[in-house]
């Protein structure tokens, strides 16, 4: 099998990201979603700390489709395989669905910060950190 890249996402922007634990060599790649920045009218504050994530992790930075870099990314490399961090983004699903209908795809657990099966609005930290407090420091 040849060498995979590593999709980072979101919903795993580590350098502890267990594809890039796994791959610790693999060629990564972010990408920057137009669709859900415009959908999720993210801010610059959002968009620069996520930025800002992104300078301590091994990625190349593109902007577009999310599928299809990912796709142009492994081909440019010369991989059928990508791998990459679960999400529970429906997103993420739609996602790995057009990956998965050229390429192989691995997709690693990812321990969970806390445990909790309630909604949580995932569009501002402020509004995530204000239930993982609760859990996280009890």
């Amino acid at each position: 099998m040849n060498k995979p890249i590593i999709w980072v996402h979101g919903d795993c922007l580590s350098p502890h990201n267990p594809a890039l634990q796994q791959y610790p060599d693999a060629p990564a790649i972010w990408v920057w979603d137009d669709a859900l920045i415009k959908e999720w009218q993210l801010s610059l504050k959002r968009l620069t700390f996520i930025y800002e994530c992104l300078l301590e992790l091994p990625v190349v930075i593109r902007r577009g489709d999310v599928s299809q870099e990912v796709l142009a990314f492994a081909k440019e490399n010369n991989t059928n395989l990508v791998v990459t961090a679960e999400s529970v983004s429906p997103r993420f699903d739609m996602i790995c669905d057009e990956i998965e209908k050229t390429l192989d795809l691995e997709i690693f657990e990812v321990e969970p910060f806390f445990e909790y099966d309630g909604y949580i609005d995932l569009k501002r930290f402020s509004r995530y950190w204000k239930v993982a407090e609760k859990y996280v420091f009890d």
